[in-house]
């Protein structure tokens, strides 16, 4: 069937990743893409068979837009909404942007989508698991407390919240991917798999906060986009309308072994392991239940750890000219509490 679907914040690095996914898996699917081209926001991201096709529309505009994000989910059938400032670090640096683009700019999505609620079929909101903190279980479930520790964490879960209280008050068409730490192709070089990788193939040092000791749950970015498809094309919608859905792997690897693995797989001396201060609002370790992504999705991740980081390894190899424009923003400057300016 022919569909008007929207997506915010489609270049950067998953939205970007899920146009292309599903421009290829729908040919009758006619995509809006509304994106502000922040620093993290890049239109090489899109290929140039997509942008010259008729079925792609670019809007250059910001989500708190009202009047733009009106207008455009009065045209859409469906929506998912990625767009966020999304860096730990830069949140600490710098964190007024991330409650404007996150929290402000949810509430106007969820502002149109009231006004348009009989005709938009399905609103995806792209939450975070940094909504949750350091983990208080083995396995992190949907019920999960929720403990952000970083003002980036605390913008995501304020969005997350408004877009539960919007369902709660307008009965809205809309449910939440909480999705665990994503990596891959096209993934800005703030964040660490890419910095790593980068840094290891220009014979850098690659430096871990503290001990590295800090583990997560790392989710390769296809399997991200086969979970929102997921979502999006269930044919019961009312089975995860208005839930709450972690997408992750159920297993948790720690910073020092990510870069241990990236090291090896390039024939690199692990005395490039660079140790800095811990990163204020640390969290220590991240896992996900996959439990109910697997039951109401159908859904469970593909992609082992080792397959995905050789991906993204070959992808970085062979796109240098992509990521080379980036390496000023590799590291962001923070004051410790000791008063001290660290490059994170």
């Amino acid at each position: 069937m022919k569909k008007k679907v929207l997506l915010t914040g489609a270049a950067g690095f998953i939205g970007s990743n899920f146009l292309k996914y599903m421009f290829d898996r729908y040919p009758d699917y006619h995509f809006l893409v509304l994106d502000a081209l922040t620093y993290a926001g890049n239109q090489n991201n899109i290929p140039e068979q997509i942008k010259n096709s008729k079925r792609y529309e670019f809007w250059h505009g910001s989500v708190t837009n009202a009047d733009l994000v009106d207008s455009l989910t009065k045209r859409a059938d469906l929506i998912v909404h990625f767009a966020a400032e999304s860096h730990v670090a830069r949140s600490i640096y710098d964190d007024s942007k991330f409650f404007e683009t996150d929290v402000i700019g949810t509430q106007t999505m969820m502002n149109a989508l009231t006004k348009h609620k009989n005709t938009v079929e399905r609103f995806i909101h792209i939450s975070t698991s940094e909504v949750y903190g350091t983990a208080e279980k083995e396995l992190m479930d949907e019920e999960h407390i929720l403990n952000p520790r970083s003002p980036y964490a605390g913008a995501k879960a304020g969005a997350d919240r408004l877009v539960y209280s919007y369902w709660c008050t307008y009965d809205l068409p809309v449910m939440i991917i909480r999705p665990f730490n994503n990596y891959g192709p096209n993934q800005h070089l703030e964040k660490m798999m890419p910095r790593f990788i980068t840094s290891a193939l220009k014979d850098e040092p690659l430096t871990v906060h503290g001990q590295g000791l800090a583990e997560r749950d790392w989710l390769y970015v296809q399997d991200h986009c086969e979970a929102i498809d997921q979502a999006l094309n269930l044919p019961d919608f009312s089975s995860i309308r208005q839930q709450v859905i972690n997408i992750g792997t159920e297993r948790a690897v720690s910073v020092m072994d990510i870069a241990k693995i990236i090291l090896k797989q390039l024939g690199k001396p692990e005395n490039m392991i660079k140790y800095i201060f811990d990163r204020p609002g640390q969290v220590e370790r991240h896992i996900s239940s996959t439990e109910k992504a697997e039951k109401l999705l159908n859904w469970k991740a593909k992609t082992n750890l080792e397959e995905g980081i050789i991906k993204t390894i070959d992808w970085y190899k062979n796109n240098k000219d992509w990521w080379s424009e980036l390496e000023w923003m590799k590291q962001v400057p923070i004051r410790t509490e000791d008063g001290k300016v660290e490059m994170y």
